[in-house]
């Protein structure tokens, strides 16, 4: 759907419709349309505002306020505050979350308001939200009913270096899956930055100081907090300190795709095809764009020829692993990529109708579609 939108067409709406508010905004017309079948209330051409709110459908107001928080951040969130408590808790939680876009420090007031609001998802949300800013939570004196003062009993303070000695922070060995199970719920529920702040610390130092590679879950779970709740700088700080970096500890970049630029996106994808060891996390990446994988990044490193050889060999086990991963080149590769990607793997064995290849086709026919649709 999304590779099929990124080269200007739509899936044919007897064969696919869309049943939420996250598929590509070109299909907001079409969900609204199943919203209601009365023909009496369409989204109007002009501008979202206050006025003619009801007028328009759930999923073109939320596209039109997506749009307005990139453009007039200002507006879009007086809209919200002004509409957002009529609505019931579940479109609030869809229209507050929208604040994501164009986030700044003139959103905090209105952040703070919600922490009287009466769902406690949105609550969540808006604490998540006011995180990113910097704003602490309601930080007590680090007693037991402090759950950032609990989750840093977690995590070890150290130092390393023999002549420039430098803070590091490593995650404490467990003693019970109790303790593992309540060290997860912690790291869910608290934010990056009322954790750094019991180390007396910045976000992005925390970051740059945590030990990956130490424990595996621990990693996990601070790359999902700083997915949740870092600052912006806290993420891009992670990101291109792993990435660079290079090796294992790179793929918990992929927990934060949903925060990262394409730019950044890009790099961690042509970072893993590098070494095909860690081709199979590239599953765990959100968000990523279609359609814009070069030849070059597929003949940079292992990629090509361990999926040759998977093709090529016996192992049941790695055919499947080939196949996954041809239907993920097949959403991320420009067309031309594509049909030299199936020329490969049918020279190296694979059936040429093989269903691996599909999206691979795909790809490669809305190219020629689009070729002659131009003329």
């Amino acid at each position: 759907m999304t590779l099929v939108a990124s080269r200007g067409f739509v899936l044919h709406p007897m064969d696919w419709m869309p049943s939420d508010q996250n598929s590509p905004d070109v299909y907001a017309p079409w969900i609204d349309w199943q919203a209601s079948f009365d023909g009496e209330r369409h989204a109007p051409l002009e501008k979202l505002t206050a006025e003619n709110w009801d007028e328009f459908y759930p999923a073109a107001r939320r596209m039109a306020l997506a749009d307005m928080r990139r453009s007039e951040p200002a507006s879009a969130r007086m809209l919200v505050e002004a509409k957002a408590s009529g609505e019931p808790a579940e479109v609030r939680l869809a229209l507050i979350e929208l604040m994501r876009f164009g986030l700044n420090p003139e959103d905090a007031p209105f952040l703070k308001s919600l922490s009287a609001d009466r769902s406690g998802k949105v609550r969540e949300l808006a604490g998540r939200l006011l995180a990113r800013l910097g704003e602490h939570g309601h930080l007590s004196e680090g007693g037991a009913d402090d759950p950032a003062a609990e989750l840093a009993a977690f995590i070890s303070e150290g130092k390393s270096g023999i002549i420039r000695r430098r803070t590091t922070y490593t995650p404490a060995k467990l003693k019970s899956s109790a303790q593992e199970k309540r060290r997860a719920e912690l790291f869910e529920t608290c934010n990056l930055v009322d954790l750094a702040a019991r180390f007396g610390t910045t976000e992005p130092e925390f970051i740059g100081a945590w030990q990956f590679g130490a424990d595996n879950n621990a990693d996990i779970l601070i790359a999902q907090m700083v997915a949740a709740s870092g600052s912006d700088a806290a993420v891009t700080h992670m990101a291109d300190t792993l990435v660079a970096d290079g090796g294992k500890p790179a793929l918990f970049v992929l927990h934060l795709t949903p925060r990262l630029d394409n730019r950044r996106k890009r790099a961690v994808v042509r970072l893993i095809l590098k070494d095909s060891k860690y081709l199979g996390a590239l599953n765990l990446a959100e968000g990523l764009e279609a359609s814009w994988l070069e030849w070059g990044d597929l003949t940079n490193g292992q990629t090509l020829l361990a999926l040759r050889s998977a093709v090529a060999g016996n192992d049941d086990a790695v055919k499947r692993g080939a196949d996954e991963m041809l239907e993920t080149m097949g959403f991320l590769a420009t067309a031309t990529t594509a049909a030299k990607l199936i020329d490969e793997v049918v020279a190296a064995g694979m059936p040429s109708a093989a269903p691996s290849l599909s999206v691979l086709r795909l790809n490669a026919a809305l190219a020629e579609h689009q070729s002659r649709t131009d003329t």
